[in-house]
């Protein structure tokens, strides 16, 4: 009855201390992109850059709407202005024009009736403007998931580091230990045992250098997720899967899909037409102003005054300038034209090499594997031979190397073809 007791008690606590304790769930390379496109700087760079566009698009777009001017002073002058009035017969008098001191005000509205192109070609070239720099933001993105993902590969390569690094220390102090037990029964020569110590020496080495590279690719992933550096880091592991690969479909992907072609046709859209709004510029414009002013002056009928004024300007000779300007921004939509075919050849090849990796790393993979099989069975063997005495301790420590280059050899072909897979997602625009 006691025990039934307690346990009714103790219960709610163990369940408080359940729930209290936080699970920790490794993270994918899913929630490592999501994590970082949402925090990282360069994107956030960008999508302040895109509100930047827009504000420009909306400039562009109200220079259509009339605009409204309020000006007011108040003068003072020295002398009241005055003019000599001359009538014949009549002696010349002195006449007072206006007051010594005034206020004013003024107010007028103007609307741009016509100008020749020069606003919606303005309007076009804010509107491509922005384009392009959305299209800037789809490569910063891709950069932003391709940077994480090598760091992510990154940190699984070097934890495979660690545990070949570690396999190689215990294969080594069991060896070590054996050779020992030899030669204090006499059956070998202590130059042996020392040789087999400063292999054990500098597997050692090697494993605390492999485990400073987990740490450095540990804080190099924290730091793509802007994370504290020293945050612990649990991640699932990849699995380099083959891939189908078809060069010309996946070029042609490439080529519609890229962020930099599209950014590169919209800058040059965008050129162009602020080359047609400064030749625009040389049209005639023809605008509607009207307004209201007021000039504080007792010798004037009137101080208050309605205006409305269709006005046109036309500047028939300007030396060239507009065509020249124009001239200048076409050439620069030249230029980014002719930047945008040799990207499109840099990403042929990018395509290409990436097919190229992928094919290379996973027949790299076929191979590491059987010769892991093989290394293994080369060192029991070896070491088989020694303890039988047929064999010598320089082949047993050969074979323990052989053994982890290729298990060094298998990991490197594994996590090169995951990066291999994900850089040809990259190079199509679809990662």
């Amino acid at each position: 009855m006691l025990n039934k007791v307690f346990f009714l008690l103790i219960l709610p606590f163990m369940f408080s201390m359940l729930y209290a304790v936080p699970a920790t769930f490794a993270e994918s390379i899913e929630d490592a992109w999501k994590t970082a496109l949402s925090v990282d700087y360069r994107l956030q760079a960008s999508r302040m850059n895109i509100e930047s566009m827009q504000q420009s698009l909306e400039a562009a777009k109200s220079a259509r709407y009339p605009s409204l001017n309020v000006e007011s002073g108040y003068t003072i002058l020295n002398e009241a202005p005055a003019a000599i009035v001359s009538i014949p017969n009549i002696p010349a008098k002195q006449m007072t024009m206006s007051e010594d001191k005034s206020f004013s005000f003024k107010t007028m509205m103007t609307l741009p009736i016509f100008t020749g192109g020069l606003i919606a070609q303005s309007i076009e070239a804010a509107r491509s403007g922005l384009q392009g720099s959305v299209q800037d933001e789809v490569k910063t993105a891709l950069d932003v998931k391709m940077n994480v993902t090598e760091a992510y590969a990154g940190v699984l390569r070097a934890v495979r580091w660690v545990e070949v690094a570690e396999s190689n220390v215990a294969s080594l102090s069991a060896y070590v230990k054996d050779v020992a037990n030899f030669y204090e029964q006499g059956m070998i020569t202590k130059n042996e045992l020392l040789a087999s110590k400063v292999s054990l020496a500098d597997a050692s080495q090697r494993l605390i250098q492999a485990r400073n590279n987990l740490e450095i690719a540990r804080a190099a992933y924290n730091r793509s997720l802007v994370r504290p550096l020293d945050q612990e880091v649990k991640i699932d592991d990849i699995s380099a899967e083959p891939v189908q690969i078809n060069l010309e479909a996946l070029t042609a992907q490439a080529l519609a899909k890229r962020p930099e072609l599209a950014s590169f046709a919209e800058q040059e859209k965008s050129i162009k037409s602020q080359a047609a709004s400064v030749r625009a510029s040389a049209c005639p414009q023809i605008a509607l102003s009207s307004g209201y002013s007021y000039q504080q002056n007792k010798y004037q009928v009137y101080e208050d005054l309605w205006s409305a004024t269709l006005g046109l300007k036309w500047e028939i000779f300007d030396g060239g300038i507009a065509k020249h300007n124009a001239n200048a921004l076409l050439r620069k939509a030249e230029a980014i034209g002719k930047l945008r075919d040799d990207t499109a050849s840099v990403i042929t090849l990018q395509v290409r090499k990436a097919s190229l990796d992928v094919e290379e790393t996973m027949k790299r993979i076929d191979v590491a594997k059987e010769a892991i099989t093989q290394a293994d069975e080369n060192l029991r063997v070896t070491k088989d031979r020694y303890r039988e005495g047929v064999g010598t301790n320089t082949e047993v420590l050969d074979a323990e190397t052989l053994r982890v280059r290729s298990y060094t050899n298998y990991y490197n072909a594994v996590y090169d073809a995951v990066i291999a897979k994900f850089r040809l997602k990259y190079a199509v625009g679809d990662l």
